[in-house]
Order: structure tokens, then sequence, then C-alpha cells
């Protein structure tokens, strides 16, 4: 039987201090009523003896401390699940944003999850197309993958999460594919821009949107990345789905880590941040992957804007060890006006050598990509010589090389955000560019695929 305990001990911030409990578990639920009969909810972040620690979703302001009434309710933060959930928006809680986003559920799942024990896990090995040729040629994303992509305040992260969610598909097979879209700390017109785009492009019906906005209560974002893979795990591993997982913002997740961190009085860790930030992340990042003999997937992109674009600052740091990879946003790129600004040479995607080839994309892949990082690589350090010497200073080769850069920034990473490229297209373009180039240069492509793909496209350049 529930009971109710009278008066609160302390109030710090967001939190509240419960003395004399009985029987209060980590992670419980509690239900705060105060004087006026209003109920306010809360969660335990932690339990000494008779005291339990109580942070408030919506809040303390306006709770008495001698007259409100805690009760636990024995149960952590639970979503209501079933396939109805493809096409509905709920908040960062789990709940329904409208009457229209309800469901009939067909079970509950706490949304603490766990890891994906590392022995169950299979390899990655299956490409997803995003339409996008920057990552769809050069960095990958493979089925079960984490790929953080690393932007910055300003950068156009969320055009770029709504067309990945909007384009990806596995290719080649008769399979279920969703998009469960996740986004944290954002403001109320970006929400309204994620809810049109989904809705124009009739990429709601197979998604799950979550949202918490900027002016919900910051502890409210600590369960919403839960939620979001709490949906993906049911659709994945109950219902045999692929389901591609999209966090934004990651970096207002850990504010809002280290914000209740601050009024728990804890220890703090790199710039602030909690000394557990890695083991939360990981917490996350983890519930994404394939296990063995299981149909579905979880293939996970979380999404943070870089404090002062560092790489080094603890988010994107703590980020790039747990994932398999990153795909980096340029600010450069952005003013130059390349849309997606991904910046080709830095970003990585571990896994792209298990995703491509023959049977999954095409044959000639792989050596295509590294034959465009060379040419492309190059092009840039002759575009910073000519700054300094002058064009005049080239040889003829620099100056096709120099060519080659901006060819390659203004037609193959930049497309507008409605372009959905086949991977043939990305392929095909990444031929086309190298066509300018003398036969003699390509010598990070095998002699077979030259004669089959190069030679085409040289000829189709000299009619």
């Amino acid at each position: 039987m529930q009971k109710d305990y009278k008066g609160i001990a302390n109030i710090s911030g967001p939190l509240m201090l419960v003395e004399n409990v009985e029987g209060v578990k980590f992670g419980e639920l509690a239900e705060i009523k105060l004087t006026d009969g209003t109920i306010r909810n809360g969660e335990v972040l932690e339990v000494q003896g008779n005291k339990a620690l109580v942070q408030v979703f919506e809040g303390t302001t306006g709770i008495d401390a001698q007259n409100t009434k805690t009760r636990f309710l024995g149960r952590g933060i639970e979503m209501y699940l079933s396939e109805d959930i493809l096409g509905k928006i709920f908040t960062g809680l789990g709940k329904p944003r409208s009457e229209n986003d309800r469901i009939i559920p067909e079970k509950k799942m706490d949304i603490s999850g766990a890891p994906i024990n590392p022995f169950a896990r299979d390899y990655p090995n299956e490409f997803i197309q995003t339409g996008i040729s920057a990552i769809d040629g050069l960095n990958t994303l493979v089925r079960g993958q984490k790929l953080p992509i690393f932007s910055g305040s300003g950068l156009p992260h969320n055009k770029l999460a709504a067309q990945i969610a909007r384009q990806s598909t596995v290719l080649g097979k008769e399979e279920d594919f969703a998009v469960v879209f996740v986004a944290m700390g954002i403001t109320f017109e970006e929400s309204q821009f994620f809810i049109e785009d989904f809705r124009s492009t009739g990429a709601l019906s197979r998604s799950v949107l979550v949202l918490n906005l900027a002016d919900d209560p910051a502890i409210e974002r600590i369960a919403t990345p839960r939620v979001g893979l709490t949906c993906a795990e049911y659709l994945a591993f109950e219902k045999d789905t692929h389901v591609l997982v999209i966090l934004t913002d990651m970096t207002n997740y850990c504010e809002a880590l280290r914000e209740v961190s601050a009024a728990r009085k804890e220890i703090p860790g790199r710039r602030g941040y909690p000394g557990y930030l890695y083991t939360d992340l990981a917490s996350i990042y983890e519930r994404a992957g394939k296990i063995k003999n299981k149909n579905g997937s979880i293939t996970l992109i979380p999404i943070l804007s870089m404090p002062e674009d560092d790489k080094t600052h603890p988010i994107p740091d703590l980020t790039g060890y747990i994932t398999e990879g990153q795909i980096i946003l340029s600010r450069s790129l952005n003013k130059k006006k390349v849309s997606p600004p991904i910046d080709a040479l830095p970003s990585l995607s571990r896994l792209k050598d298990k995703g491509i080839g023959e049977g999954k994309t095409r044959e000639d892949h792989a050596d295509l990509f590294n034959q465009l990082y060379a040419a492309y690589a190059r092009g840039k350090e002759v575009q910073e010589l000519a700054v300094i010497l002058g064009e005049a200073a080239l040889t003829d080769i620099d100056k096709i090389y120099y060519k080659f850069a901006e060819e390659f920034e203004s037609r193959y990473i930049s497309q507008d955000e409605y372009e959905n490229r086949s991977i043939e297209e990305t392929l095909d373009l990444g031929w086309e560019l190298l066509s300018i180039f003398p036969k003699d240069r390509l010598k990070r492509v095998r002699d077979e695929y030259l004669e089959k793909y190069f030679s085409k496209f040289k000829k189709e350049e000299d009619q």
C-alpha cells in the first residue's frame, strides 16, 4: 500500500529531501501533492537510510515545505507502447502531446533500459542509404552503427537531421524501416519546423517524434533520449523493424545533466560536467546496435553542437570514444554556401568498409572514395598554397587539383535539402568529377574499375 509522507526537510533548486521514508528505491517515481490540490511529478535521485532525494519535473516553485504530501509510486518512468506509436508525437517524458497522439497500449516498458550485452551483439555490416553523397559516398552509415554529427552553434544540423530522417532507407530488402526522432531543448519554432517537415513530406507515417522544448524542465531532458530509445527497442527487437534514432542536441542533454549535478552539490569534473558524464553517455549510446538472431536493429545518429567549435570539449571528446566515427560540419564551408557543410577530411565512419562493396553498394565504391579523398586533400593543399604564393605559382596539374576541390565542394558535398541521391548517382558523380584528371593520376583505383567506369566518363567529357 502506498503511503503519503507529509513535509519536506529541505528544498534546493529542482530538488527536495523527504525524510523518514521506507522501502523507496533509486529511480522510483513520486507524486507531490501541493496544498492547493495540484499534483507534480518527481523521480528519486538518491536514497540514504531513511532519506530520499527527489527531483521535481515541474520545479519546486510554490511548494510549501510543511504541508506538501509526497507519495512514492513503486515504479520508474514507463512508456506505453504499441505499433500505433508510428506517426505520433510525444513529450520528453513519453506522454502524448495531443489527443490525436494517444495510443491503445500493447505493453509498457521502463525507459531506463540496459545497454546491449557485447556478447549478444551482431557486427554491423549492412548499408543504409541516406541520399546524401557526403555520407553515403565517403562516410557510409551501416545498420547498427553509432555515427555522431559534430556541429556548431548556428550551423544547419537541424536541416541535415530532418533530411536524414526523411530519406534514410535500407536497400535491397523489403523490410520495415522506421525513424525515432528525439529533440532535446529545442525552441518552439524548431519543433514546428520538424513537425511540419515530417508531415508535409509523409515521413511522419513511419516516424516517432519525442520532443522536449527549451522551456520544459531541464530534468525532463534527462529522460527524453531514454524515452526515444525505449520506443526504438520495442520496434526493433519486438517488431523486427530497422530503426534509425536521431538525437538532437546532445549538448542540451549534457547541460541539463550538469544543472542537476550542481543542484545535488556533486564534485564537478571537466568544465563543470559531472565525473560520470562518460558513463551516462555510454548508457544511452550503447543501447544501439544489432542483436544476434534478431531481425531488427537500432542505428544511432547523435547530433551535438560543439561549444566554441571545440572538438576537445568534454561532450564531443567523450562521444568520440564511445561511437564509431564522426561527421563534422564546417563553419568555413557554411560561409561558402556549401550545404550540408560536411567537412570530408576530418570526418570518419569507422565501419564504412563493412557496409560497402559488391552486393551492398557497388564493387568500385572503396577504391573510388579512397581516390576522392586523396584528390580532395591534395586540392585543399593547393588552394592553401595559392593563397600564399598566388595562382601564378601553380603548375598545370596543381590547377587541375585546385579546380577539382572547388567542383567537389559545390557539386558532390553540396546538395539541396530535398535532393535524394541514390548510391548509384553518388558513385557516378564521383567518377564524373575524377574525369578531369589524366588517367595516370588515379593511382588508388584498380585498372579494371578505371576501364569500366573512368573510361566511360572520360569519353563523355572529351566529346
